[in-house]
């Protein structure tokens, strides 16, 4: 097979997989490496200090893999309906993680790409690779000005998946910017983390502070934070293009039943590994969650979850209790 019928050869492959989406991008392909260098040097990705490690090698791929000669880029769409009106878990996480699913997919993918001699390194979101950049290379969609990839089928709402492979396939197209003058992403943020059109301070967002943000939220995006526990959709929910969206048919990121919020404040260690086993909110623990939980309990909460928030209020670990004691003002001033 030549470059291009060896592409076509692996699309098919990988969509029998599952995958939604799939483009090759070239080996040299443009990254964006001076924005995220400087994105990095201007402190913007906060406390999530593996993205400042090695930028050479994260927008190099062939330090890596020296012999790449391809980089392919898949897609999966992971779009449902929110179940919840009472809180909001970020619909990426509503169901089992999606990095062990694609992971899965992708081992299948590189062992039908061994058989046809190429050398292959995978990456879920992990990796030392820059998946947004690659992705629009590859043709899968273009950076919108929240900074997510958007699709013409599926929108903002797709996984991605990267294949560095010796293989030499033909690269495709890569895609066009359509955000034209909109923007709904930026006005429709919570806590102006999208600082500029294309440029996020994570340190404001609300996905960062309720995921990756270690200590307590600080008490400025509190009421902003509303009822979302883990993540924040809000950027993703407002993008026009997701008006053809479609639900996922990836069953295992299907929502799981979700608990009564105050229920949780009396839950043991292992009670929260229980419910989210498996799930991408495990990574909280169950502090964390407390923070978070409390925080959307200050903001919606009502006197009948005040016994419940009581009870942590003199919990050991400080930042647990002054949530707690947060929380329970803020409904005591609304009553």
């Amino acid at each position: 097979m030549d470059a291009k019928e060896l592409r076509e050869h692996l699309r098919a492959e990988a969509l029998s997989l599952g995958f939604d989406v799939f483009g090759v991008a070239p080996i040299d392909a443009d990254v964006q490496a001076d924005y995220f260098k400087k994105w990095i040097a201007d402190g913007m990705h906060g406390e999530m200090e593996w993205m400042g490690k090695d930028t050479e090698r994260r927008t190099e791929v062939t330090r890596v893999l020296p012999e790449a000669r391809s980089i392919i880029v898949v897609g999966l769409n992971y779009y449902q309906p929110q179940p919840n009106p009472n809180y909001q878990i970020a619909k990426y996480a509503l169901g089992q993680d999606y990095h062990n699913i694609i992971t899965k997919k992708l081992r299948k993918l590189c062992t039908v790409m061994r058989s046809l001699g190429g050398a292959q390194k995978p990456y879920v979101d992990t990796g030392p690779v820059l998946e947004k950049p690659l992705a629009v290379s590859a043709g899968l969609g273009w950076q919108g000005k929240s900074t997510i990839v958007l699709q013409p089928e599926f929108g903002t709402w797709l996984f991605l998946g990267i294949i560095i492979t010796t293989l030499e396939l033909e690269s495709s197209s890569p895609a066009i910017n359509r955000c034209g003058s909109c923007t709904k992403c930026i006005t429709a943020c919570p806590t102006s983390a999208i600082i500029a059109p294309y440029k996020l301070d994570a340190r404001k967002c609300l996905a960062y502070l309720t995921i990756e943000h270690k200590g307590p939220i600080p008490v400025e995006y509190r009421k902003p934070l509303g009822n979302r526990i883990f993540g924040c959709d809000d950027c993703l929910d407002v993008c026009p293009w997701n008006k053809w969206a479609k639900e996922t048919k990836e069953n295992k990121f299907k929502a799981r039943p979700q608990p009564i919020l105050k229920e949780t404040l009396s839950w043991s260690e292992e009670d929260f590994l229980n419910q989210f086993k498996g799930t991408p909110v495990k990574r909280l623990g169950l502090l964390r969650w407390w923070r978070n939980a409390l925080t959307v309990m200050g903001n919606t909460g009502t006197p009948g979850d005040l016994e419940a928030i009581g009870r942590l209020v003199n919990h050991a670990d400080p930042m647990v209790s002054e949530h707690a004691c947060w929380a329970r003002d803020q409904i005591l001033s609304r009553n």
